[in-house]
């Protein structure tokens, strides 16, 4: 499917939409947007302004915009980056969509009809602030700050999180980059090295990296690519384990075709093989090791013929990985991962890629995992009270808690029990921050019951979502384009050059427009509606930035002067530390009643008729939050669902066949996509980019468009260790023409 819009049209159906959704205003001089550079009139003068941060996704590449009559016309990468230089990819481009979108939240709004079938109303920001302000301070004086929960997301959501949690004092927060994501990547390896890993591998000067499931080329993390692109232009051997043919399986010297849901068992036998033929780093385990008597036992019985059976590959590709891992050590880049939420069984997952890494040695070597050492700024936040730990619902008495290896906050799933069953206490006000929690958190009928048993939802977003329509008062945030905002510190990624750290803060390269306000304009003034006016930290966003850079000697004056970049020379990032530590065999963790060394643990497989939904990502989106802005969606309409050829013969389908989903618990898709034909996916899964199929309609170009996965993942798996949950344990037929078509085993 092709979607192709002139300027002229994509106006005519934005004033169609404003007809039919009075909020959805159509962009125009007098609402506070100059007309388009095409027509502007008189002096075609350009401008460069600096300091600004992308957030087309969290990667915060330094970018820099050209600016015509007061408009910004282009995105560009900051030449003087050491991090992503001037490049930037489609979605950053973008940018300047999503500033002059025609459906931004302009006003403060308040819901007059129900809660997800709202009817706006446009209010001003004194009538928003007070209501929000006094129905959240109502619930905590009812139910105790514990009454709150909270879903933040992005760099903005920082400041207010840390008012709610640590000045008002609710424990239940819960951020989709934790729990839904990188979470259980993070505490896996912190229980196995102490340290979260970070994407922190130094592939430019690898020989070997190995991903599992990891989306290069489709997620476009623009330095992070570039560094891996490099590590293969120098040589490294690429082996990429995945049920499906991606980008980086395209550019592999090894794919491996794996079942999903038992990555640990290929892990496992690698790391036997390597220990029971002695081609391990003997003299890094020795100085940098524990447990490893314990850990040589727990993983003696996974033969490449035990794992080849698990993980329906040939044993002799298993043997082919761990000899060329062997060969090319210590210079391996073993990558941990980012989204690692997967089957259920993650943590397991994450520890042994953490101990893969050090039976390789690959720990602060060149080619290995190297922390990049980046300079120091201040972190500026609300004062930190001491919490009630009865109201942590993740404690169960004793200083034992459910899930001993949870990531910061609380369990999404804590929460949405307590909410709905009142056990053990209520939570009756929730705080969205720019999370989606309908499209990044299993059972969306679950979440959509969590809120309409609220007293009072209160939403801050820049779009409309899918979540936002379930606010009682919608706030609407400056974009990243229009706002100062935290600082991003690092390091180059290419090791092997010149050591050079960076610090830049984000700063607006236009002023604000409609009614937007900042994070803690926002924040402040529903503290002091709250009570809390004596406890504010800071008066303005710009005072937030001034803080923070005083702890490195600078100033935003002085980041101005430097185009929005300061550079600084760098430390060298290789060498094991003294006090590093690997423990390959973890008795806390045992203690805690779960396996000390890592242990496979099987995932139910489909069943018969059905096929497993697997997910990711598409390089012009950043999953839901891109999926109006119109030049991404003409690039990429909707999110084929990718079949396996013979598959697919044999179910009759070919390419472009407009199909929809029902998944085993009878939740059907309420769209349909096309259907992608190809050999580069596994039988028994399908495929299809997640962040689609938005059903907000104030969103006239991707309500509808494509399916929307999240709504198929109905079966809820939570990860033992950690309370994060499973995103990949759903199974799904396909429905084409209204009939329901088995998928053949």
């Amino acid at each position: 499917m092709v979607f192709k819009v002139s300027r002229r049209r994509f106006l005519q159906s934005a004033s169609l939409a404003a007809l039919s959704l009075p909020l959805a205003k159509v962009v125009s001089a007098k609402d506070g947007f100059t007309p388009s550079p095409l027509e502007a009139k008189g002096s075609l003068a350009e401008e460069t302004v600096t300091g600004g941060i992308c957030e087309m996704c969290f990667w915060r590449c330094q970018i820099i915009g050209k600016k015509r009559e007061g408009r910004l016309i282009k995105l560009e990468g900051n030449p003087k980056s050491i991090d992503n230089g001037t490049s930037i990819c489609a979605r950053g481009n973008a940018g300047i969509k999503l500033l002059y979108d025609p459906d931004r939240l302009k006003y403060p709004l308040k819901n007059v009809g129900e809660r997800g079938k709202p009817v706006w109303k446009k209010i001003s920001w004194q009538e928003a602030l007070d209501e929000c302000g006094t129905k959240l301070k109502a619930v905590v004086d009812k139910y105790g700050p514990q009454g709150i929960a909270v879903f933040p997301h992005g760099a903005t959501a920082k400041y207010p999180m840390h008012y709610f949690e640590r000045t008002v004092g609710t424990p239940n927060v819960s951020e989709a980059s934790f729990f839904q994501c990188r979470g259980i990547r993070d505490t896996a390896y912190m229980a196995t090295t102490g340290k979260a890993p970070g994407e922190e591998v130094d592939m430019p000067n690898a020989k070997a990296i190995l991903l599992l499931g990891s989306h290069f080329g489709e997620n476009i993390h623009v330095s992070h690519i570039k560094a891996y692109i490099k590590g293969l232009q120098n040589g490294a051997k690429l082996i990429v384990v995945d049920p499906r043919y991606s980008a980086s399986a395209a550019k592999s010297d090894i794919w491996v075709k794996i079942k999903p849901g038992t990555d640990t068992a290929f892990l496992l036998a690698i790391m036997n093989y390597l220990v029971q033929q002695k081609k391990y780093d003997k003299a890094f385990i020795e100085e940098y090791a524990s447990g490893f008597a314990e850990f040589q036992t727990g993983i003696s019985s996974w033969t490449f013929e035990k794992a080849a059976a698990e993980c329906d590959i040939p044993a002799a590709q298993i043997k082919e990985v761990a000899d060329l891992l062997a060969s090319q050590a210590p210079h391996v880049s073993i990558h941990p991962g980012r989204h690692v939420s997967w089957y259920g069984n993650d943590f397991q997952r994450e520890r042994a890629l953490a101990c893969l890494t050090a039976l390789l040695g690959a720990y602060y070597v060149k080619g290995g995992w190297v922390p990049g050492k980046s300079p120091k700024v201040g972190d500026v936040s609300w004062a930190k009270k001491e919490p009630d730990p009865t109201h942590n619902l993740n404690h169960k008495g004793e200083d034992k808690l459910v899930y001993p290896y949870t990531p910061p906050g609380t369990p999404t799933e804590l929460i949405r029990d307590a909410a709905l069953t009142g056990k053990p206490y209520p939570i009756k006000g929730c705080v969205i921050w720019g999370q989606n929690p309908i499209q990044t958190i299993p059972g969306q009928e679950k979440m959509k019951a969590v809120f309409k048993q609220m007293d009072f939802v209160m939403c801050v977003d820049v779009m409309p979502t899918d979540a936002t329509m379930w606010a009682d008062i919608l706030l609407p945030e400056v974009s990243y384009l229009e706002r100062y905002d935290l600082i991003k510190t690092g390091t180059q990624w290419n090791f092997a050059e010149k050591h050079q750290q960076y610090i830049a803060a984000r700063m607006p390269l236009v002023d604000p427009t409609f009614e937007c306000r900042d994070h803690v304009y926002i924040t402040n003034e529903i503290a002091k509606r709250m009570g809390h006016e004596q406890e504010i930290p800071v008066k303005t966003v710009e005072e937030l930035v001034e803080k923070s850079l005083k702890v490195a000697n600078l100033s935003l004056a002085q980041l101005k002067k430097e185009d929005g970049i300061h550079i600084l020379e760098g430390k060298d990032p290789y060498g094991v530390p003294d006090d590093f530590e690997v423990l390959l065999y973890n008795e806390d963790i045992e203690a805690a009643g779960f396996p000390g060394v890592p242990t496979y643990l099987s995932v139910a497989p489909p069943p018969a008729g059905y096929a497993r939904l697997i997910y990711g990502r598409v390089p012009v989106h950043t999953f839901n939050r891109s999926q109006n802005n119109v030049w991404l969606h003409n690039a990429m309409p909707d999110n084929p669902v990718w079949i396996n050829d013979e598959t697919a013969a044999k179910m009759q389908l070919k390419d472009g066949d407009k199909v929809g989903f029902i998944n085993s618990e009878g939740f059907k898709s309420r769209t349909t996509t096309t259907v992608k034909v190809t050999p580069g996916i596994r039988k028994d899964a399908v495929y299809m980019a997640h962040g689609y199929g938005s059903a907000n309609p104030l969103l006239s170009v991707a309500a509808g468009s494509g399916v929307d996965d999240q709504s198929l993942i109905t079966l809820i798996a939570v990860d033992p260790e950690t309370g994060a949950h499973g995103m990949r344990n759903n199974f799904v037929k396909l429905i084409k023409d209204d009939k329901i078509l088995d998928i053949p085993a």
